[in-house]
């Protein structure tokens, strides 16, 4: 297969979900470098257990970082650069949920969600772009780059929350990371730097999937046009799109992999 990706990469959120299945096509897709960050170091030896036996030419670096620490975060880059001399692709996928209404929503929730979901993507960014602007673009330009960020959003990023299934902080908070992504997408384009967004909708994670099976999210699903929750691996392919060569004039983009369900 014809490698789309080059240079070395960095994950968080690895351990699972979108995340590991972000690191799985990776490494399909050429990746040879790669960090994966997550919170539970037994999550992230699934993940590079799997990913040695698949492609046992990919190096590996394992992270136990928190998103929401800022010195873990910092620390987090400077082992990858350190590694791996650069950093070329950066995910910022770890994220958590926040289900309530406001009226049933505690602060302290409410403050939680927002540091790992939105603080924790703009520390992660701060520290990718400062690395990536002390380095030379691998491929030349306007093409190539210094290095491309993907910030893993949300379908409700771009639309509110419906009533029967209110996120108020997690829908907030994926706002903050459309209006991070789009601000700094624009103030660091020309200077090599392309920073997008990934906005999955209803995804089969596997909490998605115990709460469809139990029948809560079955109104929601069937809102979808494509009367499906989505598969994580389509998600991931996304993702490459948006970290490859394939993208290179999209900046502050906010892509919707949701069965059509913003369309209405």
């Amino acid at each position: 297969m014809t490698s789309l990706l080059r240079g070395a990469a960095f994950i968080t959120g690895a351990g699972s979900g979108i995340g590991q299945y972000t690191a799985y096509a990776f490494a399909r897709y050429g990746v040879r470098q790669l960090a994966l960050c997550d919170v539970r170091p037994e999550a992230l030896e699934q993940t590079s257990n799997d990913l040695k036996q698949n492609y046992p030419d990919v190096e590996l670096l394992n992270i136990q970082m928190d998103a929401s620490k800022e010195d873990e975060v910092n620390s987090a880059v400077d082992q990858t650069v350190k590694k791996f001399s650069r950093l070329d692709i950066a995910i910022n996928n770890a994220g958590i949920g926040g289900e309530a209404r406001t009226d049933q929503l505690e602060f302290e929730r409410w403050r939680k969600v927002m540091s790992i979901n939105l603080d924790g993507v703009w520390l992660c960014q701060r520290a990718q772009i400062r690395q990536m602007l002390k380095q030379e673009p691998l491929d030349p330009l306007p093409r190539g780059n210094r290095g491309v960020i993907v910030n893993v959003a949300s379908m409700l990023g771009l639309v509110a929350s419906a009533p029967g299934t209110p996120a108020v902080a997690y829908t907030a908070s994926k706002h903050g990371v459309m209006g991070l992504t789009k601000t700094d997408a624009t103030m660091y384009a020309s200077r090599g730097i392309r920073i997008n967004a990934m906005c999955p909708g209803y995804i089969a994670t596997p909490l998605l999937q115990t709460a469809t099976a139990a029948g809560a999210m079955a109104a929601e699903v069937a809102k979808v046009p494509q009367k499906r929750l989505g598969e994580m691996e389509e998600v991931a392919d996304a993702i490459t799109f948006l970290a490859s060569p394939m993208s290179s004039f999209m900046a502050g983009h906010g892509l919707a992999v949701d069965g059509g369900y913003t369309c209405q």
